[in-house]
């Protein structure tokens, strides 16, 4: 059984990426002081002993003698000094160990973030840049610093890691190395001082080095460079085409509570466990609340960051959008975030969905994950933002939704009271049901809740007997009372649906529309600069944000207001493909926002900074701004394209023209030279005894070929010339009669016999073409004529405007072409024994002529004579405005 060839090719392509960029090796540890620099640096000094070039980016030795011991020896890169806050502190010089380009350099702690307003936030990044360039680095880390154990550290240690490394690093890597050490070992090290000062090592053994933290920080490093090594022999099992166990897919389910970020990393650490692909989705019924928009925007940044696909739906129906999304995406196993407490109201509002789909037949596998209880300091924060989101918007809450209700139930009430007071209608609960449907379809259930208790109220007291009060002295009335309750409930509880279902629609289709807009406009565009005027309008009025673009040199937008900072991060996003500025993790000083144009053959930038001064960027409109960028690369990439194959087309005319009048040079020109050399040949051997009058003839016969062979080889010069410009053809204006009449007289200084007749349309336009070029073709084609058409009898030329051409028409009155041969006239070397090409051709006229009005975009055609015999040469040249 074979491997399917996708997994086998995408194996190979993996590993090809590696090799051709630069290679990690990390020395991994459990905890501070387990001797990972060392490692590293020992092995540094075999593979100098080896013949490789090694270069130390930076190391800290952190006062330890033995390790700044083994830095002597190496080549170390100077590090540069940045003023932060009036300090000068030192940072590896990422600019000069590009410049030396190493074969490997040596980068320690992976984790370390750098001084504000570098180049990248984390040294991480730094190694990003690094390994784009091809060159290999080795590098150390701290289990406790992988992002997707950021959380299982801290229950385990109750100290939050606020360094973290993406998982998607590993992906890089050529080698992973444990560098372990007993725990006893690590703790009598850190009592004799070898780790950190003696002043510290106290609190940091009543810390973070207690022997129960640091043999379940040991346990974790063992187990990630475990799975490592299995992804590593999965991964070569199958570009060797040989059989692994089917991989998984696990999807997991957010609703955007606090927990989110939590549950990503936990599902994340599922999926490794499974050795399985993942992804994350959030399904929600409406448009979200600014507290839930910013959780699902964490969460959904995370997982991206850890490798994963993220998808926002909208649907009413939950439970059944997660099992179709499960089939859509190819999940095998549903992950859903279970909550150990819900208050109250929670639970009544709960649509049971984790019931609901084990309720359903379907053949995935469901898993309840509970998110990790918080610290005491986390709970208290966790607990304040809950009360003040409760009392802000947790029910929903809007002030204009609540101005509206309060109207629209005035309006209702005062209604009720005219038609009680003047019509005398008595069914008043259907004005008050009305009055609640009207609120049910603008507001939120809870506030329809609020109108019905009010409405009824308001129906009670001023409507059923006794009035004024309270009291209902009927049970007619309280039945009254109990089904417009009912009633209203119902009604509301179906407004309210159907609004969140047109919400649910309107916000699925808002993106959809931005784009197709988008396309739309991007599809009539035909050059460079219009893709890139477009694309800045759409964009700013999308995003409702201030856009620069850059693209192959030609930039759309003042480069003004990017200040030299800035100008620096568009040139960084450019030349490395990836984002950086506001919203990243590089070059964050920056207020824009920089993002790739990705092209075929060349990188653009765009520069997007919003109108209001935005702290993050929701997932929806993040998400909306790249997939326009994706829209706007692929709209340059067909438009360079097209003008790629544009000047293809344009050098195989100049080709075929090229050759065309090269032929004609040793075809054409044959006859006069040979004439020439023939006269100049009687003249020199026998012009003593000729008469004076055959010498006369045979001068004028090598002045005449003279003329003739100079035509030619100015002719040959001016296409030469124009081939060598790519057929950017030297216009002028010119009047068509002038060009007529300049192309009869030459051929009458040749052929004096010949007739022509030249009837003009009147108010014939100019003609914005190359004269000499136009010129020639209509000799041609004259001249061509003038050799079939019968003695004493006209060539007829009939030049008039046709809507934006301009129609030059020349009939001969010869034998004709047949009609199957006269598009094949205008071939090069296509010679006829009969008609308009006599024996005596060489078919190349009609050809030079074809390519010279090619060059023009216009056309040229062959048709029979208007009176049934000879030929029509109809020649059309496209008209410009002054």
């Amino acid at each position: 059984m074979q491997i399917d060839r996708n997994n086998k090719a995408d194996a190979w392509l993996a590993h090809s990426q590696r090799e051709q960029s630069g290679r990690l090796t990390i020395f991994l540890g459990a905890a501070p002081g387990v001797g990972k620099t060392f490692a590293m640096l020992s092995r540094a000094h075999e593979l100098m002993r080896q013949g490789h070039h090694v270069l130390v980016g930076v190391v800290e030795t952190h006062g330890r003698a033995d390790t700044e011991a083994l830095i002597q020896g190496l080549n170390v890169v100077p590090k540069k000094t940045v003023e932060y806050q009036d300090r000068f502190l030192d940072e590896m010089d990422l600019d000069q160990i590009l410049k030396l380009k190493p074969e490997i350099v040596l980068v320690d702690e992976l984790a370390h973030r750098n001084v504000p307003n570098s180049r990248h936030e984390y040294r991480w990044q730094d190694v990003n840049e690094l390994l784009d360039a091809g060159i290999d680095v080795y590098s150390t880390l701290n289990i406790q610093h992988l992002e997707s154990l950021n959380d299982v550290v801290y229950q385990i240690t109750g100290i939050r890691v606020t360094e973290t490394v993406p998982d998607a690093l590993l992906k890089r890597l050529k080698d992973i190395r444990l560098v372990d050490l007993p725990v006893p070992e690590l703790l009598e090290r850190m009592n004799h001082g070898k780790i950190y000062l003696a002043d510290v090592a106290p609190h940091a053994l009543q810390g973070f080095f207690k022997p129960a933290n640091l043999t379940a920080l040991r346990d974790l490093a063992i187990q990630t460079v475990a799975g490592q090594v299995d992804i590593d022999y999965r991964e070569k099992f199958v570009a060797q085409g040989q059989i692994i166990p089917i991989q998984n897919h696990v999807m997991l389910a957010i609703d955007g509570t606090e927990f989110s970020e939590d549950l990503v990393r936990r599902a994340h650490r599922i999926a490794e466990r499974r050795n399985a692909t993942w992804s994350v989705i959030s399904i929600q019924k409406s448009k979200i609340e600014n507290r839930q928009t910013f959780a699902v925007t964490k969460a959904f940044n995370l997982a991206r960051k850890l490798g994963a696909d993220t998808y926002l739906l909208y649907s009413n129906q939950i439970a059944a959008t997660i099992l179709q999304a499960a089939y859509d995406y190819g999940a095998s196993n549903i992950l859903l975030g279970k909550s150990a407490k819900k208050s109250l109201w929670q639970r009544l509002s709960s649509d049971h969905i984790a019931d609901q789909l084990l309720e359903k037949q379907h053949p995935f596998e469901i898993t309840f994950v509970q998110p990790l209880k918080a610290k005491n300091n986390e709970s208290k924060t966790r607990i304040e933002n809950t009360t003040s989101d409760w009392l802000t918007q947790g029910f929903g809450f809007n002030p204009r939704e609540i101005t509206e209700s309060i109207l629209i139930v005035l309006l209702g009430f005062l209604v009720a009271l005219v038609s009680d007071h003047f019509i005398g209608y008595s069914e008043l609960a259907l004005i008050f049901v009305v009055t609640v449907l009207i609120v049910a379809m603008r507001t939120r259930m809870l506030i329809t809740i609020m109108s019905v208790l009010i409405c009824f109220l308001l129906y009670n007291y001023f409507f059923i007997e006794p009035r004024f009060t309270f009291r209902i002295s009927a049970e007619r009335g309280v039945m009254t009372i109990i089904m417009f309750i009912v009633s209203a409930l119902l009604v509301g509880r179906l407004a309210n649906q159907l609004r969140a279902q047109v919400l649910s629609l309107r916000a699925a289709n808002s993106m959809s529309l931005q784009l197709q807009e988008l396309e739309r406009k991007l599809s009539t565009c035909v050059d460079v600069e219009q893709v890139l005027n477009i694309s800045k309008q759409h964009l700013e009025s999308s995003l409702n944000a201030t856009v620069w673009l850059r693209v192959s040199g030609q930039s759309v937008g003042d480069t003004l207001i990017l200040n030299e900072k800035d100008q620096i991060a568009a040139d960084w996003t450019q030349k490395n493909a990836k984002p950086c500025g506001r919203f990243t993790n590089t070059l964050t000083n920056s207020e824009w926002w920089f993002n790739p144009v990705n092209l075929v053959a060349d990188f653009g930038v765009v520069a997007i900074r919003f109108n209001r001064n935005l702290q993050s960027i929701h997932f929806e409109q993040q998400r909306l701004a790249e997939l326009m960028i994706d829209d706007i690369a692929q709209t340059l990439s067909r438009v360079q394209l097209s003008l790629q194959l544009e000047n293809s087309r344009v050098v195989a005319e100049t080709e075929k023209l090229r050759s065309a009048l090269l032929s004609s040079v040793s075809h054409d020109l044959r006859s006069p030279l040979a004439a020439m050399i023939g006269s100049a040949d009687t003249l020199k051997y026998y012009g003593e005894q000729m008469p004076e009058t055959d010498r006369h003839e045979l001068l004028d016969t090598i002045h005449i070929e003279g003329e003739r062979l100079d035509r030619y080889i100015q002719n040959l010069l001016d296409m030469t010339r124009l081939g060598h410009q790519g057929l950017t053809l030297s216009r002028a204006w010119i009047g068509v009669d002038e060009l007529i009449g300049s192309a009869s007289e030459r051929l009458k200084r040749y052929q004096p016999h010949v007739s022509i007749k030249i009837s003009f349309a009147e108010e014939l336009p100019a003609l914005y073409v190359h004269p000499a070029l136009i010129e020639q073709a209509v000799f041609n084609v004259l001249e061509n004529a003038a050799k079939f058409s019968p003695e004493n009898v006209p060539i007829e030329v009939n030049i008039q405007q046709i809507e934006s051409y301009l129609q030059i028409e020349i009939e001969d009155q010869g034998v004709g072409i047949p009609e199957d041969e006269r598009e094949q006239i205008f071939d090069m070397f296509y010679t006829m024994q009969r008609g308009d090409r006599g024996k005596t051709g060489t078919g190349l006229g009609l050809s030079i002529v074809k390519a010279i009005i090619g060059a023009h975009m216009g056309s040229i055609e062959a048709f029979s004579g208007k009176h049934g015999q000879g030929t029509l040469i109809r020649i059309r040249l496209p008209l410009h405005q002054d």
